[in-house]
């Protein structure tokens, strides 16, 4: 009997656990859709920074721009420094949370990108490009 309560109590804690810790992830016009239900939950969104939308301020480090998919459009907010990568029209996953005034406010900018390796093509010799690599690096 007090294995049965124990093993209970085990599995109500770790239920009460996952969750408060579970992070959704959505889309814009996901979000849209939830309206107030997922305001201050910490959640995860995706999409493609619409183009002509980013504004950097260098000396805040504030990035703003906008998330969008399809006719949805969601602003963001986000301190630090973006991913190298991060440009118009590049895909985006951004953690944080979702604002009551509309606003997504980001803590974590992630870059969504392609994990196929393409060799380059304007070379048949790998050493050229490697010699090409080192001659334009900085000294």
């Amino acid at each position: 009997m007090g294995l049965v309560a124990m093993a209970g109590a085990i599995t109500l804690l770790a239920a009460g656990g996952l969750s408060e810790n579970m992070v959704f992830f959505l889309t814009p016009t996901e979000l849209e859709a939830k309206g107030t239900e997922i305001i201050d939950q910490p959640i995860r969104l995706g999409g493609q920074v619409k183009p002509a939308s980013i504004d950097w301020n260098d000396n805040t480090t504030d990035l703003r721009f906008i998330m969008f998919e399809g006719d949805v459009d969601i602003p963001v907010e986000s301190t630090g420094a973006a991913p190298a990568m991060f440009r118009d029209g590049i895909g985006v996953v951004v953690e944080g949370t979702y604002s009551d005034d509309g606003v997504f406010r980001a803590t974590n900018l992630m870059v969504k990108h392609s994990n196929e390796y393409a060799p380059p093509e304007h070379s048949e010799d790998v050493r050229d490009t490697y010699k090409s690599l080192l001659d334009s690096s900085p000294k």
